[in-house]
Protein backbone atom coordinates (compact mmCIF):
# COMPACT_ATOMS: atom_id res chain seq x y z
CA UNK A 1 0.00 0.00 0.00
CA UNK A 2 1.29 3.46 -0.95
CA UNK A 3 0.09 6.45 1.05
CA UNK A 4 0.06 10.18 0.55
CA UNK A 5 -0.06 11.77 4.00
CA UNK A 6 -1.12 15.42 4.21
CA UNK A 7 -0.35 17.10 7.54
CA UNK A 8 -1.97 20.44 8.39
CA UNK A 9 0.16 22.20 11.05
CA UNK A 10 -1.61 23.78 14.02
CA UNK A 11 -0.61 27.18 15.33
CA UNK A 12 -2.33 29.91 17.32
CA UNK A 13 -3.33 31.88 14.22
CA UNK A 14 -4.24 29.00 11.90
CA UNK A 15 -7.71 28.45 10.50
CA UNK A 16 -9.22 25.08 9.60
CA UNK A 17 -12.87 24.70 8.51
CA UNK A 18 -13.64 21.14 9.53
CA UNK A 19 -17.16 21.14 8.02
CA UNK A 20 -15.92 22.16 4.59
CA UNK A 21 -13.07 19.67 4.73
CA UNK A 22 -15.31 16.74 5.69
CA UNK A 23 -18.43 17.68 3.69
CA UNK A 24 -16.88 19.09 0.50
CA UNK A 25 -13.14 18.48 0.11
CA UNK A 26 -12.93 14.81 1.10
CA UNK A 27 -15.99 13.76 -0.99
CA UNK A 28 -14.50 15.61 -3.99
CA UNK A 29 -11.16 13.83 -3.51
CA UNK A 30 -12.89 10.45 -3.28
CA UNK A 31 -15.05 11.09 -6.34
CA UNK A 32 -12.11 12.20 -8.48
CA UNK A 33 -9.53 9.65 -7.34
CA UNK A 34 -11.48 6.41 -6.86
CA UNK A 35 -11.50 5.76 -10.63
CA UNK A 36 -7.71 6.34 -10.64
CA UNK A 37 -6.93 3.78 -7.93
CA UNK A 38 -7.74 5.39 -4.57
CA UNK A 39 -8.66 2.53 -2.23
CA UNK A 40 -8.96 4.20 1.16
CA UNK A 41 -9.14 7.64 2.78
CA UNK A 42 -8.17 8.19 6.41
CA UNK A 43 -8.81 11.44 8.28
CA UNK A 44 -7.50 12.17 11.78
CA UNK A 45 -8.09 15.25 13.92
CA UNK A 46 -5.29 16.29 16.26
CA UNK A 47 -6.18 16.14 19.94
CA UNK A 48 -2.96 16.79 21.86
CA UNK A 49 0.81 16.54 21.72
CA UNK A 50 2.76 13.91 23.61
CA UNK A 51 0.92 14.67 26.86
CA UNK A 52 -2.82 15.31 27.17
CA UNK A 53 -2.33 18.97 28.10
CA UNK A 54 0.20 19.82 25.36
CA UNK A 55 -0.89 21.43 22.09
CA UNK A 56 -1.33 19.33 18.99
CA UNK A 57 1.28 19.59 16.26
CA UNK A 58 -1.23 19.05 13.44
CA UNK A 59 -4.87 20.09 13.42
CA UNK A 60 -5.68 17.49 10.77
CA UNK A 61 -3.97 14.57 9.06
CA UNK A 62 -5.32 13.06 5.88
CA UNK A 63 -4.12 9.90 4.16
CA UNK A 64 -4.87 8.75 0.64
CA UNK A 65 -4.12 5.06 0.04
CA UNK A 66 -3.31 3.56 -3.36
CA UNK A 67 -2.12 0.12 -4.43
CA UNK A 68 0.86 1.53 -6.33
CA UNK A 69 3.09 4.56 -6.60
CA UNK A 70 2.20 4.83 -10.28
CA UNK A 71 -1.53 5.18 -9.46
CA UNK A 72 -0.74 7.87 -6.89
CA UNK A 73 1.45 9.82 -9.31
CA UNK A 74 -1.20 9.70 -12.04
CA UNK A 75 -3.88 10.87 -9.59
CA UNK A 76 -1.76 13.81 -8.44
CA UNK A 77 -0.84 14.72 -11.99
CA UNK A 78 -4.48 14.83 -13.04
CA UNK A 79 -6.08 16.45 -9.96
CA UNK A 80 -3.30 17.75 -7.69
CA UNK A 81 -3.63 21.39 -8.74
CA UNK A 82 -7.41 21.34 -8.25
CA UNK A 83 -7.01 19.96 -4.73
CA UNK A 84 -4.36 22.54 -3.85
CA UNK A 85 -6.62 25.37 -5.10
CA UNK A 86 -9.48 24.02 -2.97
CA UNK A 87 -7.36 24.17 0.20
CA UNK A 88 -7.97 27.92 0.45
CA UNK A 89 -11.64 27.09 1.10
CA UNK A 90 -10.84 25.33 4.39
CA UNK A 91 -7.40 26.38 5.67
CA UNK A 92 -4.82 29.13 5.59
CA UNK A 93 -1.84 26.90 6.46
CA UNK A 94 0.63 25.29 4.09
CA UNK A 95 0.34 21.53 4.55
CA UNK A 96 3.27 19.17 4.69
CA UNK A 97 3.06 16.11 2.45
CA UNK A 98 4.84 12.80 2.38
CA UNK A 99 4.56 9.68 0.24
CA UNK A 100 5.26 6.44 2.07
CA UNK A 101 4.89 2.71 1.68
CA UNK A 102 3.10 0.64 4.28
CA UNK A 103 5.35 -2.14 5.57
CA UNK A 104 3.23 -3.64 8.33
CA UNK A 105 -0.48 -3.40 9.14
CA UNK A 106 -1.58 -5.95 11.68
CA UNK A 107 -4.10 -6.02 14.51
CA UNK A 108 -2.76 -6.53 18.03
Amino acid sequence: MVKLTVLYPQNTNSHFDMRYYLDKHIPMVKERLAPLGLVRVEVEEGMAGVTPDSPTTYSMIGRLNFNSLEELHIALEVYGEEFIRDMSNFTDVQPQMQISQELISTPC
